[in-house]
């Protein structure tokens, strides 16, 4: 049986890619279709194969140039990729598979006439937040849950962060108010680690990171511009210590 070959928007529609991504994954030499007498443009098994591993690796965060270095060399390059995007199915299933306990057990109450608690509700957005993937990042399963179990900082938090807010608006972090609420919150943060000194550095990636990305700080409590505000007033602190 001859192989099939399909052609440039077959492929495209086929693998959800657009005409223009195809043209450049050949450009930079990633895949290279085959060619009619009159110069058409195909793709059969060889080269779906290899559109299939770019697509992998680009669900998985890779860039171009990253995904070129990747795809060359003698090894088998298929297995690799799917070993690679096996573990992060694996990675994701399980934290849906947590979540989904998380709703079930959630809806399991109310359908008794149970209310939430601030427990199971904080649990809850720990799970459907866009930080999510930060979080699971930086912390261990464990440590989210001991995170979402302490309510009482939280509500502390709550009002810390609504005196930033306010005493930012007034512009300047180094008055006397200023520099009182950045000592509390430091107080705060070390109970709030249980003098736990890795947790702490934990805490300060995620908001860097956090901050850094445009879709997760909008998910924060704090602007960049208040952010920065009580930066200002930490290191004026950590200077005079």
């Amino acid at each position: 049986m001859s192989e099939r070959y399909l052609s440039s928007a077959e492929t495209a529609k086929r693998l959800g890619l657009t005409p223009k991504a195809l043209r450049l994954y050949e450009a930079r030499g990633l895949v290279t279709p085959t060619r009619s007498e009159v110069g058409w443009r195909s793709y059969g098994p060889a080269q779906i194969a290899r559109l299939h591993q770019i697509i992998a690796l680009k669900k998985l965060g890779l860039s171009l140039s990253d995904i070129s270095d990747l795809l060359t060399g003698d090894t088998d390059k298929l297995n690799a990729v799917l070993a690679l995007q096996e573990r992060a199915l694996a990675r994701e299933n399980q934290h849906l598979s947590h979540a989904l306990v998380l709703v079930r057990a959630a809806r399991k109450k109310l359908a008794h006439g149970s209310l939430l608690s601030i427990d199971d509700l904080i649990a809850l957005a720990l799970e459907t937040t866009p930080l999510t993937p930060l979080w699971e990042k930086h912390f261990t399963r464990t440590e989210l849950d001991e995170i979402a179990g302490r309510i009482d900082d939280e509500i502390i938090w709550h009002r810390l962060l609504e005196e930033v807010q306010l005493i930012a608006d007034k512009g300047d972090p180094f008055t006397s108010e200023a520099l009182d609420l950045g000592r509390r919150w430091l107080a705060q943060a070390d109970h709030y680690v249980r003098g736990d000194k890795a947790l702490l550095e934990k805490m300060q990636a995620f908001s860097v990171e956090a901050m850094a990305d445009p879709e997760m700080r909008s998910a924060l409590p704090l602007t960049p511009e208040t952010y920065s505000f009580l930066g200002k007033i930490i290191t004026r602190l950590k200077a005079e210590a």
